[in-house]
C-alpha cells in the first residue's frame, strides 16, 4: 500500500489544490456579491449557475477527456478554469458571474472526472476501500482548508482571486509530471431516474433533498453570514465547521446504519436536521461559538443524508448494477443542488436571511414525512440482505463509484473476467477509512 501510496501522491496533490482552491472561491464569489450589494435573489440565480454547468459537465465533458486523454484535458480544464477566475475582479457584472458560474462548473465536472477515473484505474480488490476512504478524506480535508482562506484578504480586493487561480492552476503540475498510464474510459451501465425511483423512492427522494440542502448552504450561507454581520474570521470557521462537521458525523451515522434499520435512521437524521436547522436563527449573531456549534452539527447531519440515501437504495439493487444506480442517485443530486440555491435565495429575500434555514427546516420535514408515508408501504429490508455502508461524497462522479467496495462486479485494469461476479466480502480500513466508512452491518 505504500508502494502504491507514493505512485498517487502527484495525483493526490492535484485533488488537494483543485478542490481547496474551488471551495475557496465558493466562498469567496458569495461575499463578494453580498458585499457588493446585489439583492439576495439574483446572487441566487448567479450561483446555482455553477451547479447547472457541474451537473451538465458530467454529462458532456467525458467526450473531451475521450479525444485527447486525461492530462491535455485536465490541463485544459485547470487553466480555463484558472482564467475564469480572474475575470471575475475585473467586471462585477451579474450576466457576465452567471455566465463564468455554469463554465466553471462544467470545468470542475471534467476535472473530476479525470482525477476520479485515474484514481479508480489504481484499484484492485484488495486495495479499492482503502483507497476509497483516502479520496474521501482528501476531499474533506481541502474543502475545509479552502474556506479558511477567506481570511487571507479582503473579498472586495484582486488578490483573493488570484489566490483561487494559482492554487486550481497549479494542480496542473504534479499530475503534469506523472508516470502514471492513463486510464482508459469505459461506458458505464445507466439506470433512469424513474425507473430507480420506483426501486427505491425514499434513496432517491433523499439524494434530491441532500443536495438541494448542501447546495443551498454552500452558496447562500457566505451570504446569510455577512447579513447578519458575523466577521470575516468568525466566517470562515462558520463555513468550515460544516466540513468538519461532515467528518466527525460519518463515522457514528454509518455505525447506526449497519446496526438499525436504515430507514429509521434517516428518520432520526432527518429530525434531528430539522431541529438543528430550526434552532440557527434563534442564535444568529449573539452567539458566535454557539453558532458554529450547531450549524457544524446541522451541516453534518444533512451531508449524511446523501450516503445514507445511497445505502438504501442499494439495498434494493443486485450488487452488479450498485454503480449505475449510484451515477443516477447523482443526478438526483445534481437537480435538488439546481433547484436549493435559488429557493434559498428567493425565501432570504422575502424572510431576511434566516429564510435559509427557514427552507431548509421545510424541506427536512416534507422528507421526513414522506419517509413515514413509505414506511407504511414498504416492509423493511432484512438485516442480512443489507449491503455494507460506506461513507460517500457526492460531489465526485461515476468514475469514484466504479471504487465503491459495495460494487462486486468490480474489475480492476488488465484483471480478467473472473472478478465480475465476485462478492466483496469484510474489507479491513484502515485508520483513515474508519473515520469514513462503519464497520460490515451484521
Amino acid at each position: 500500500m505504500t508502494r502504491l501510496a507514493t505512485s498517487l501522491i502527484a495525483l493526490i496533490a492535484s485533488i488537494a489544490l483543485l478542490v481547496s482552491g474551488n471551495a475557496f472561491l465558493m466562498t469567496l464569489l458569495g461575499l463578494r456579491l453580498s458585499v457588493e450589494g446585489f439583492s439576495t435573489s439574483l446572487i441566487g440565480w448567479i450561483l446555482v449557475c455553477y451547479s447547472v454547468g457541474f451537473t451538465l459537465g458530467t454529462v458532456f465533458a467525458e467526450r473531451v477527456v475521450e479525444r485527447v486523454g486525461h492530462i491535455r484535458a485536465f490541463a485544459v480544464f485547470a487553466a480555463a478554469l484558472g482564467v475564469t477566475i480572474q475575470i471575475y475582479p475585473l467586471a462585477v457584472n451579474a450576466p457576465l458571474w452567471a455566465a463564468l458560474r455554469a463554465f466553471a462548473g462544467f470545468a470542475m465536472a471534467g476535472l473530476m472526472i479525470v482525477m476520479e477515473s485515474w484514481f479508480s484505474s489504481r484499484a484492485t480488490n484488495d486495495n479499492r476501500a482503502r483507497l476509497f476512504a483516502v479520496y474521501q478524506i482528501v476531499f474533506f480535508l481541502s474543502t475545509a482548508s479552502g474556506q479558511l482562506l477567506i481570511n487571507v484578504s479582503a473579498p472586495e480586493n484582486v488578490f483573493p482571486f488570484t489566490l483561487a487561480a494559482m492554487l486550481v492552476t497549479i494542480a496542473v503540475v504534479p499530475l503534469s509530471l506523472t508516470r502514471m498510464q492513463a486510464p482508459t474510459i469505459e461506458g458505464a451501465e445507466r439506470v433512469s431516474l424513474l425507473a430507480l425511483y420506483r426501486l427505491s423512492p425514499v434513496g432517491v427522494s433523499g439524494a434530491l433533498i441532500a443536495g438541494l440542502l448542501v447546495n443551498a448552504f454552500y452558496s447562500m450561507a457566505p451570504v446569510y453570514a455577512d447579513r447578519i454581520g458575523l466577521p470575516t474570521d468568525r466566517l470562515s470557521l462558520f463555513m468550515a465547521s460544516a466540513i468538519v462537521g461532515a467528518m466527525l458525523l460519518a463515522w457514528p451515522v454509518g455505525r447506526l446504519c449497519d446496526r438499525f434499520n436504515r430507514r429509521r435512521v434517516l428518520m432520526a437524521v432527518l429530525t434531528v436536521a430539522a431541529l438543528t436547522s430550526g434552532a440557527i436563527p434563534f442564535v444568529g449573531n449573539t452567539h458566535a461559538v454557539a453558532l458554529i456549534a450547531v450549524v457544524g452539527l446541522y451541516m453534518g447531519l444533512s451531508a449524511a443524508l446523501y450516503p445514507v440515501s445511497v445505502a438504501i437504495t442499494n439495498d434494493q439493487m443486485p450488487s452488479h448494477r450498485i454503480t449505475a444506480a449510484s451515477t443516477t442517485l447523482l443526478l438526483a443530486y445534481g437537480i435538488g443542488s439546481c433547484i436549493g440555491p435559488v429557493v434559498a435565495a428567493t425565501a432570504m429575500d422575502e424572510l431576511g436571511p434566516n429564510g435559509l434555514f427557514y427552507t431548509n427546516t421545510a424541506f427536512l420535514v416534507v422528507l421526513g414525512a414522506y419517509l413515514l408515508y413509505r414506511l407504511q408501504r414498504r416492509a423493511d429490508v432484512p438485516a442480512e440482505d443489507r449491503v455494507d455502508y460506506y461513507t460517500t461524497s457526492p460531489q465526485g462522479g461515476r468514475h469514484l463509484y466504479a471504487l465503491d467496495p459495495r460494487n462486486a462486479d468490480f474489475k480492476p485494469r488488465g484483471e480478467t473476467a473472473r472478478a465480475a461476479g465476485m462478492r466483496i466480502g469484510r474489507t479491513v480500513l484502515g485508520a483513515a477509512g474508519r473515520a469514513h466508512a462503519a464497520t460490515r452491518g451484521r
